[in-house]
């Protein structure tokens, strides 16, 4: 079969191999996809995958009777028109697994990085100014202990329990809002609360839910307002869950002490939104998920997805 990889850089940058997927077909690779290249590059494939580069309803109306599975590599999907796949009898998988210790990690390095500034102290070490202090010891920034703090988890799904598991271990009260509460009852100093319970009483809220339209624009000024001018809020799932523009208001005014991010609203981020100039805003440039070991696992995931469905047998359907 003819397998088409249309953006295949962020997943393997040359460290990982391709080859489980080459032993199913005639592989054809590219780093990344313009819009402009997106249908003459997929002319002719039984089988494409897909990380970012879109795949709309007028593709795949203009791919049918050759395109038969698109796989995208990642979590989110909304760069296929699922619904449109659907109509046509394509299947569209996912990899719903492969990165959910190391997103959780990335939330907790984040928080750590607002109550140490590691960095920054470093850097002054490093231009000199421990070296002509007077004391033994100096800090530019208020040093704070997670011990006892309340940490607010919107989302509760895997990754948010693998987030409260480690930022319980710093001695924190986890409190959670999912649309879907499931059973945490073996779970310690942990309770579920409504939305705006957890904007009140939180010190940290960490955002873990997907987008949907009940939750784009969850974090928003009216939601900002009921925090603790003291909070700090992390966002490691997807950009448009926050109202940029609110955020970046809260934190110049001082009615939230941080933000740190590693998702914006568009990726790559434009020069002009409005959180790069921010007081006491952390932006990463979406790394959470790339871990080598969690990229590992996505192409271990993404290989068997594809062999599945070559076999008759498609597994992490999306639009089934």
């Amino acid at each position: 079969m003819k397998i088409v990889v249309l953006d295949g850089f962020t997943l393997n940058p040359g460290d990982l191999t391709w080859d489980g997927l080459k032993a199913l077909g005639e592989v054809i690779l590219y780093d990344r996809t313009e819009a402009a290249d997106i249908l003459s590059r997929s002319k002719g494939a039984e089988i494409i995958l897909t990380n970012k580069t879109p795949l709309s309803a007028e593709t795949l109306n203009a791919l049918k009777g050759d395109l038969k599975y698109i796989g995208v590599l990642a979590t989110g999907y909304n760069v296929v028109d699922v619904e449109a796949a659907k109509e046509l009898g394509i299947p569209v998988t996912n990899i719903p697994t492969y990165g959910t210790s190391s997103v959780a990690q990335m939330a907790v390095s984040h928080i750590l990085n607002f109550t140490q500034r590691v960095r920054e102290h470093a850097v002054a070490v490093a231009e000199g100014r421990w070296t002509a202090q007077p004391d033994f010891c100096f800090w530019d920034f208020p040093l704070i202990e997670l011990e006892g703090k309340t940490v607010g988890v919107i989302g509760f799904g895997r990754i948010g329990q693998r987030f409260a598991d480690m930022i319980a271990g710093f001695g924190c009260k986890v409190i959670a809002y999912d649309a879907f509460p499931s059973d945490q009852s073996g779970r310690e100093n942990f309770e579920w609360v409504d939305l705006d319970r957890l904007f009140k009483e939180s010190d940290i809220i960490s955002l873990h839910c997907p987008l949907f339209r009940e939750t784009e624009g969850i974090v928003n000024a009216e939601n900002l307002k009921k925090m603790k001018k003291s909070a700090l809020i992390v966002n490691t799932s997807r950009g448009p869950l926050i109202v940029e523009k609110d955020l970046a208001e809260a934190l110049n005014n001082g009615t939230i002490a941080g933000a740190s991010l590693d998702v914006v609203s568009t990726e790559p981020i434009k020069a002009d939104n409005p959180l790069l100039k921010a007081k006491n805003c952390w932006i990463t440039p979406h790394i959470s998920w790339a871990t080598g070991e969690a990229r590992a696992r996505l192409m271990d995931i993404a290989v068997d997805n594809v062999a599945a469905f070559q076999k008759g047998s498609p597994i992490n359907v999306v639009n089934s």
